[in-house]
């Protein structure tokens, strides 16, 4: 039985294929068509998924859509006639509506194929809870999905158990934590969409100071949920702007003239970050903590369960999940795995992240022939080392010895965190590295922190809390006494955003942090994103294309070894 998943029409647009129960490939369209956050029809990563499953369109048996047009439409009606919303923004949802209902139409005319699949439009929220949950191994669970909104609601949380998913409540548009904490966003001067991780890595550098006045635009429930004081937003009546069709996405300025009213002027993105802007953030995320507790205390106390499923845009706070499968991307996953089992087959549990495209050996060398000259051009040695321990060693000495390493192995990642194949790896122990790391490649924030990977076993004695976090989605505390030897990963709050790694899911990238504590002692290394202000590198060429336009000093694709020479004169070719 086959089941291809969309999430499809909004941002971070995303296939996957479900075979039997199994899932066997996912990716999202950004890494295609190297524009983050794409938003669209995902015919590239559609196509990987049939390659990958080597079974054809018009050969599949169902195709899952996160989207359910004409769900609540009582409420949207109730609503319109309410708020009155100015009618370009009622025409742009209409539009994003009939664009997810045409699904089938859209691709048969896409792929000139008649489709046989059965088509499956699952409600966004109970895809988000089934790709949290129906995946998790859990028997039962109390499961919450927040972010912006889907399907006129940005709410939902409800109860698990064996192959069913049960919602509870939801909180219906135009009440929305991911609203709040996105027009705060744009505030600070950070106006593209996705930047919210950038507040995230603010805050700590803020003091609380503006609680009084968030509380204002945000206010709890006795249930446990929440309202926005909708005089200070725009995006329920105002002509704001989405644009969600074959593009990176985009939204317009979410909030009032009030807000500035009770902030003061907000930042615009090429000025300077005030203490002032720092305190907002921090004043940001400590509200959005109050409210997404308060959730899940109300949760727990109507389903008391030790399992927690949480999904959506706003479950990708790591801050506030390390103190308690998310995104909209894993909405494909959660659309296929609903109908997966609705069809009574049993899911199998989400071991690995690894499920994106893979390079063959004589691809690389195919390419790395093809780019010879353009290599030796740029001053670097290339060699092959077949043998898998040397390969490590070597890389591992490199790491220890300050080097920046780009780490391009097997499947590329699902999901917006780099898990060790598609990676930049680096010393922890250097306190300058974050700073040698945005100068020679990233171009970042210098407040945005770096991630470890560190080996399952040795969380307990570098973290306050022992736990797995294979899916870098949490952030805990790392212990006082080490924060010092490992720097360049410890944020300025004494927090770390942490993977843990594990031998039997990513037996190389394991083999090498083990090399890597032999030499130095630390049983981790500081991991981020294999890209340049672009979406993570998904083939080689564009991970070569990387390495070549930064100063990134190793670049590790497979079994090749390149490396800049100190001479900048290439010394030696791929064998």
């Amino acid at each position: 039985m086959t089941i291809l998943g969309l999430n499809a029409y909004h941002g971070d647009s995303a296939a996957c294929l479900v075979v039997d129960g199994k899932l066997i490939a996912a990716a999202e369209e950004e890494r295609f068509r190297r524009i983050k956050h794409w938003a669209g029809l995902p015919t590239n990563a559609i196509d990987y998924c049939l390659r990958e499953g080597r079974v054809d369109l018009a050969d599949l048996d169902h195709i899952a859509i996160n989207r359910q047009p004409g769900v609540h439409n009582w409420r949207r009606l109730g609503f319109v006639l309410a708020h009155r919303p100015h009618p370009k923004l009622m025409w742009q949802k209409i539009k994003n509506i009939r664009s997810a209902a045409s699904i089938k139409e859209t691709l048969e005319t896409k792929y000139k194929v008649e489709l046989k699949a059965d088509i499956h439009h699952v409600e966004h929220h109970r895809a988000h809870l089934a790709s949290a949950f129906l995946v998790s191994g859990f028997e039962e669970a109390a499961c919450l999905s927040i972010d912006g909104f889907g399907d006129f609601a940005s709410t939902a949380f409800g109860f698990g158990r064996g192959s069913s998913l049960k919602i509870d409540n939801r909180v219906y548009f135009p009440h929305s934590l991911g609203i709040f904490y996105s027009a705060l966003t744009q505030f600070i001067g950070f106006p593209h969409y996705g930047d919210e991780y950038k507040v995230m890595g603010l805050a700590p550098y803020g003091e609380p100071r503006f609680l009084d006045e968030l509380r204002e635009l945000l206010r709890l429930q006795g249930d446990g949920t929440f309202r926005l004081n909708l005089k200070y937003f725009r995006h329920h009546t105002d002509n704001v702007s989405y644009t969600w069709q074959d593009c990176a996405p985009e939204v317009g300025p979410l909030y009032r003239d009030e807000v500035v009213d009770l902030l003061g002027k907000p930042r615009q993105p090429d000025e300077p970050l005030e203490q002032r802007h720092k305190d907002i953030a921090r004043s940001t995320q400590a509200v959005y903590e109050k409210a997404f507790f308060a959730l899940l205390q109300a949760l727990h106390k109507q389903h008391p369960c030790d399992n927690l499923a949480l999904a959506g845009g706003c479950a990708m706070n790591s801050v506030a999940n390390g103190k308690a499968a998310a995104g909209d991307a894993g909405g494909a996953i959660g659309a296929a795995m609903f109908v997966n089992s609705k069809l009574q087959i049993p899911n199998s549990k989400l071991e690995t992240a690894y499920l994106g495209p893979g390079t063959s050996e004589q691809e690389l060398h195919v390419l790395l022939d093809w780019r010879h000259n353009d290599i030796a051009e740029a001053g670097c040695t290339m060699v092959l080392v077949p043998h898998e321990e040397e390969l490590l060693r070597k890389t591992a000495q490199a790491i220890a010895d300050g080097k920046v390493v780009g780490w391009f192995q097997g499947r590329m990642e699902w999901g917006p965190r780099a898990l060790g194949n598609r990676s930049i790896l680096a010393d922890p122990r250097r306190a300058d590295m974050k700073d040698i790391l945005n100068a020679k490649i990233k171009r970042r924030e210098s407040f945005r922190p770096f991630a470890p990977s560190i080996l399952r076993e040795a969380v307990a004695d570098w973290f306050e809390q022992e736990d797995d976090v294979p899916f870098m989605m949490e952030v805990f505390q790392i212990r006082s006494r080490q924060r010092q030897l490992i720097p360049a990963v410890t944020h300025v709050d004494g927090s770390g955003r942490l993977q843990t790694v594990h031998k039997e899911t990513n037996p190389r990238y394991y083999r090498l942090i083990e090399h890597f504590s032999e030499l130095t002692g630390v049983p981790l290394v500081l991991n981020t994103s294999f890209n340049e202000n672009e979406p993570v590198v998904c083939y080689p060429e564009e991970a070569l294309d990387c390495f070549l336009r930064t100063k990134m000093d190793v670049l590790v694709l497979g079994d090749f070894y390149l490396e800049r020479s100190v001479d900048g004169i290439a010394h030696s070719g791929a064998k």
